[in-house]
């Protein structure tokens, strides 16, 4: 009888510190999103009002230059490492994934060619980096209209962007894309 008491409040005991895990990860998600996601609609905006005042060619440095900028106050802010990464790469040095990030990407393109919503795609676990436990996130970001002029089909792409697109990142790997598709993710590493 002793036994199966035991055998009793260690079940309740792990029931109820899985069940505190989730709400703490489920908070740890809100917060991220608060404090991450509203950098999003700002560069989309930002793109948006190039384009649309000067042209496709004037987003070339807004997306390379001015939206990284956006990100990087945002986490300083925080205190947490923000950025884009993608699996097909436009500018390798900032928006290559790690190991962590690629396997998210991957799991976001299963979910979306099995009917998730690609604006929805989202995950975060705590994982250990160099001994520390570290909250990361990840949501996908969707090609919108404005993407397409420079990540569409290639032919599509007007023929001087398309060189200027080659001379700002000679190793391009970021076109080919439709509307809706997963171009990339927003990246979290929140220290705890």
């Amino acid at each position: 009888m002793r036994q199966l008491t035991l055998i009793f409040l260690a079940l309740i005991t792990t029931a109820s510190a899985t069940a505190n895990a989730a709400q703490d990860l489920d908070a740890l998600k809100a917060d991220t999103r608060k404090q991450a996601l509203p950098v999003l609609p700002r560069v989309v905006g930002m793109m948006q009002e190039t384009v649309a005042a000067h042209g496709a060619m004037a987003a070339i440095p807004v997306c390379k230059e001015k939206a990284p900028l956006l990100l990087k106050e945002q986490a300083d802010k925080t205190g947490w490492g923000m950025r884009r990464v993608s699996l097909k790469t436009r500018n390798a040095e900032r928006g290559t994934p790690d190991s962590w990030e690629v396997r998210q990407l991957a799991d976001f393109n299963i979910r979306a060619a099995n009917g998730e919503k690609v604006e929805t795609l989202e995950t975060g676990e705590i994982v250990s980096e160099s001994g520390m436990p570290v909250y990361r996130y990840i949501r996908a970001i969707p090609v919108g209209t404005v993407c397409l002029s420079c990540h569409g089909a290639t032919e599509s792409i007007e023929p001087a962007l398309r060189t200027e697109l080659g001379r700002s990142y000679p190793n391009d790997r970021a076109t080919g894309y439709s509307l809706g598709q997963i171009r990339g993710a927003l990246s979290v590493k929140r220290p705890l």
